[in-house]
């Protein structure tokens, strides 16, 4: 037995991550790209400060037609704190859904 390696999570044919728009995106909208997970939580203050700033990068480089994607992976408690922080947040990337396991996965 072997742990997985991110890369074979994130293209995994089951992989489900949530849009901004509640809509879900596959690991084939992913191929190609150039990929960061952001872990981060809204209870955290310095990540709340510094989320604006990657939205911003992030936005300018989508902009630009570069291949980038952001993936949100939540160290929030619950999953009205998750849902507050990607709406308050307006995070524009994907996001690991609350209750998956592939959350769990890439937190260990």
């Amino acid at each position: 037995w072997r742990q997985q390696s991110v890369a074979e999570m994130l293209s995994d044919p089951s992989l489900a991550l949530l849009r901004p728009d509640g809509s879900t995106a596959s690991a084939a909208d992913l191929k190609g790209k150039k990929i960061g997970l952001y872990f981060s939580a809204h209870w955290c203050a310095p990540c709340r400060a510094f989320t604006p700033t990657l939205a911003e990068t992030y936005l300018e480089l989508t902009g630009q037609g570069k291949d980038f994607e952001i993936i949100f992976v939540s160290s929030d408690k619950s999953q009205s704190q998750f849902d507050e922080y990607r709406t308050e947040a307006a995070m524009p990337w994907l996001s690991v859904p609350f209750d998956s396991a592939l959350r769990a996965k890439l937190q260990t």
